[in-house]
């Protein structure tokens, strides 16, 4: 509808907006979903805020954390923490030397972008969880 404008500055931002659109909702999205990400882990490994605010004897203010519930936490925890796909041994089965092809490089290196450290928020272990929970007496 805003494409059948006659006018040009109007024609030229639908133009380039018809093709960078989907990029700029992709970003914005994906930063969203890391932020829910981030959420997700604190809340697993702190509690869920109470609203109560105490002052400690040394003059700073905490705000107290629940331990989450065995249901919760395991909503939480449950998703299944994907790899990035990787290009495959240099070497085939004869011992000849073998070089991945352009479209496995590029398949490889998107699904790290994708799947990597910057690409999602790894879900705490267990380790973590428990050093938290019986590191802090209040948390």
């Amino acid at each position: 509808m805003i494409a059948g404008g006659n006018d040009i500055p109007i024609t030229w931002f639908s133009r380039i907006f018809f093709f960078a659109g989907p990029v700029i909702a992709f970003v914005v999205t994906k930063r969203i979903c890391l932020g829910l990400q981030r959420r997700d882990r604190d809340k697993v490994l702190h509690g869920r805020e109470t609203g109560i605010v105490k002052r400690l004897p040394h003059g700073e203010f905490i705000e107290v954390h629940a331990p989450l519930s065995q249901d919760a936490l395991h909503t939480l925890t449950a998703h299944e923490q994907y790899r990035p796909a990787e290009n495959g041994p240099t070497v085939d089965e004869n011992g000849g030397e073998r070089r991945p092809k352009g479209s496995e490089r590029l398949r490889a290196r998107l699904s790290k972008a994708y799947f990597g450290a910057e690409g999602q928020i790894a879900k705490p272990t267990a380790e973590e969880y428990r050093e938290i929970t019986s590191g802090h007496g209040q948390h």
